[in-house]
């Protein structure tokens, strides 16, 4: 990304404009207090946290803490960690071509120092976007103190420089975010030694490297991630590490379903039309899968396991409009069953409760699609509809049955009508849609049969 080009370019030009360095964590508390006062978005795109989480994190920031946030999978940590950059100057200087993104009137290396003292006021400069200044790394077992920290080149010594020599160094992410946010996903998978590396640059702010301990007096915001270490067994935060962080923040998963489906339809990317109850229907089964005494509630049930639940269920719509040459691909009741089939690795389930997988999902499935057809289709007198399948007109669908087929087996029935316009479906695939959510709602109301075989399903 290019800096405007009425920015300075030199020292000289940068103090005579009157800029005024401040650390990272300066930075982000004054940016983080302008956008409260004036009553900005600060995270845009952060669903469900607004009254939990967010008003931690903004007083763990306020407060100038490096954070850690601990919580199941799927629940956005990661996207929230991502956010910070967005309370970040756009644009900040940096000596030019300096290794560390050095602010022109704070050089800590070597070779900076004797540019700045050497050039004076003419020493360029370059401007840092602040997408720039976040770092990332997913903790991994074979993370070592280098990748962190940084090691001694051995390039730069066979060039004749003493080991002792501070430009032997070839440092690390942690330096390498100097002037940033340093993020580390997964921290409890770091090797317990790795996380010892970490001690300095968190508490005192500087590094050792191979024995040598460079003053580098680092500028860096460090946030972290974390499982919970009752579920991971993997590792844990060594306690003086976790003594070094000055918050450590609980995620969750969204509390109200209006924030469930909101994370949905926002992180969903759809081949085809999801009517709103069916993202609805995905959002109950979500929550009750996260509720079940079936499920291991350690491993939890990642968002991530409901967006990919409208993906396949767009998918399987898109599916059968191809084939059948429907022009506008709409997702109806009968593609949920996909959800059960496409995604039950994606669950860890109590080890009691082998072989009994399928029917579990099949049950919550079917527990969430007659509460939302009950809480959508309330009040409507379905009488004429239940009379009209038992008296030899029954709705056969399936993934090789058309929306136009589906409705045709009730024509002219003004309950249809009233189920379409209560649900605001308009087209034949939305309104074929809306009535087979009706009939499902009649048959786990047991005021109407059911018989699914070959890709078909009858309701009569």
């Amino acid at each position: 990304m290019t800096s405007p080009n009425d920015l300075p370019r030199t020292v000289g030009e940068l103090r005579a404009s009157g800029h005024q360095e401040r650390g990272v964590k300066d930075e982000i508390q004054a940016n983080l207090l302008a956008a409260l006062a004036e009553g900005r978005d600060v995270w845009p795109g952060i669903l469900g946290f607004e009254d939990t989480v967010l008003p931690q994190l903004e007083r763990a920031l306020i407060a100038g803490h490096d954070i850690v946030l601990l919580g199941e999978r799927g629940q956005g940590k990661t996207r929230l960690l991502r956010a910070l950059t967005g309370l970040l100057d756009e644009w900040t200087p940096v000596i030019d071509g300096s290794e560390l993104n050095e602010h022109p009137f704070s050089p800590i290396t070597p070779e900076s120092i004797r540019r700045v003292a050497t050039s004076g006021d003419d020493l360029p400069i370059s401007w840092v976007h602040r997408s720039d200044r976040y770092t990332e790394k997913l903790a991994t077992p074979d993370t070592s103190v280098a990748d962190l920290v940084g090691d001694i080149d051995p390039i730069k010594v066979a060039e004749g420089r003493s080991l002792g020599d501070p430009e032997t160094i070839a440092f690390g992410l942690i330096p390498r975010a100097h002037r940033g946010v340093v993020a580390i996903n997964e921290l409890p998978d770091l090797a317990e030694r790795i996380q010892v590396s970490m001690l300095n640059v968190m508490e005192e702010r500087d590094i050792q490297v191979r024995g040598y301990t460079l003053r580098l007096p680092l500028d860096v915001l460090v946030v972290a991630s974390a499982n919970p270490e009752d579920y991971t067994n993997r590792g844990r935060i060594i306690t003086p590490l976790k003594d070094r962080f000055g918050a450590e923040i609980r995620t969750h998963y969204p509390i109200r379903l209006d924030a469930e489906v909101g994370v949905i339809t926002q992180e969903a990317h759809l081949a085809a039309e999801v009517p709103e109850y069916l993202i609805q229907i995905l959002a109950r089964f979500a929550r009750a899968l996260r509720e079940s005494s079936s499920i291991d509630q350690r491993s939890g049930v990642s968002a991530r396991f409901a967006i990919a639940a409208a993906e396949t269920v767009a998918a399987a719509a898109r599916h059968r409009s191809t084939i059948l040459g429907e022009q506008e691909p709409v997702a109806r009741v009968v593609d949920l069953a996909t959800v059960v089939d496409v995604l039950r690795g994606k669950l860890e389930f109590e080890s009691g409760e082998e072989g009994r997988e399928q029917a579990i999902l099949e049950h919550l499935l079917r527990r969430a699609t007659a509460d939302t057809a009950q809480r959508l289709l309330g009040g409507i007198d379905v009488g004429p509809l239940v009379v009209a399948v038992e008296d030899g007109a029954p709705v056969t669908t399936g993934e090789r049955v058309s929306a136009k087929d589906v409705l045709a087996a009730v024509p002219d029935l003004p309950v249809v009508d009233e189920i379409a316009e209560r649900l605001g479906a308009q087209s034949d695939g939305e309104r074929a849609g809306a009535l087979e959510l009706a009939l499902e709602a009649l048959y786990l109301a047991k005021r109407i049969d059911k018989v699914s075989g070959e890709g078909e399903t009858v309701y009569g």
